[in-house]
């Protein structure tokens, strides 16, 4: 059995993934290899030759990945801040930037505070908040029952692991009476919703694999953001907080709609790492 050098065969999949488009080849190879190989990546420099059927597994691996299938997806995980979530077909797949309005959460919210992540998805957002703040009581909502089953086996997972116990709740934020028993008593509302308008061109990852109603919110991605900033203004309490992703075209729309809540003010927009509008925040007043 002749054993390969897996310099090369990262070479060879690099090159695979470059000629398909892929926007981070190298990474990307270097991830799955690491998933083929059950090591973090920071130690693939330590596995100098690998037998023919790890080469083989990676190259079926690299080839769906060239194919546009989501890096997550084939890997079966994603990150949200310090914790680790399982993803597939039928969920949203949590992006980095989302991490920056994990961040602001956690340092605006008051000791054992009450949470609510509209539109939770896999329970990114809700589950890293738990993590990182033990002393929270979060609720996560989310209307897609295939979305909400992710959710279900990651907030399962997460207990498993020690963190807090989250609540899931099958809801519709366009509904009025969404969590009305909560009205007036929640810390923080989070929410990344569909927001992305309906012409914009996007990715095959995206366009071929991420639920389309999880990604597209209407003509100028607004539709969902407006029934969700009313939700919020109805779940606030006196002084809490709202933060919402959006589109980095809705850096003016976005805050102008929470402002425009007459419950809401200190309404701010807030830049990702690439100076681009990523999310808003407002104050219960």
């Amino acid at each position: 059995m002749t054993r390969t050098p897996l310099r090369l065969a990262l070479k060879a999949a690099q090159e695979k993934l470059a000629e398909s488009g892929v926007d981070s080849p190298r990474v990307d190879a270097e991830l799955l290899a690491s998933h083929v190989l059950g090591v973090e990546r920071n130690r693939l420099p330590l596995i100098p030759l690998v037998d023919p059927s790890v080469v083989d597994a990676l190259h079926r691996l690299v080839l769906r990945r060239a194919g546009r299938e989501p890096l997550q997806y084939i890997i079966g995980t994603a990150w949200i801040g310090d914790i680790e979530l399982a993803v597939g077909p039928g969920v949203f797949v949590p992006r980095p930037e989302t991490d920056l309005l994990l961040d602001w959460a956690i340092k605006v919210a008051p000791p054992s505070c009450v949470v609510v992540d509209l539109c939770t998805g896999s329970g990114a957002l809700a589950l890293g908040f738990a993590h990182a703040r033990p002393d929270a009581k979060v609720h996560a909502v989310e209307i897609d029952p295939v979305a909400l089953s992710w959710a279900r086996r990651n907030a399962e997972a997460r207990a498993d692991a020690g963190d807090r116990r989250i609540r899931l709740h099958s809801g519709d934020v366009t509904d009025p009476k969404l969590l009305a028993d909560m009205e007036s008593t929640v810390d923080v509302v989070l929410c990344n919703p569909p927001y992305v308008p309906d012409d914009t061109p996007v990715p095959p990852e995206v366009a071929e694999h991420d639920p389309r109603k999880a990604v597209f919110g209407g003509p100028d991605g607004l539709d969902v953001i407006k029934p969700v900033i009313a939700c919020a203004a109805r779940l606030l309490k006196p002084g809490g907080w709202v933060g919402i992703e959006h589109d980095d075209s809705q850096g003016e729309s976005v805050p102008a709609l929470l402002a425009a809540r007459k419950v809401l003010s200190e309404a701010t927009d807030h830049r990702d790492l690439a100076g681009r509008p990523r999310f808003a925040t407002a104050r219960r007043g």
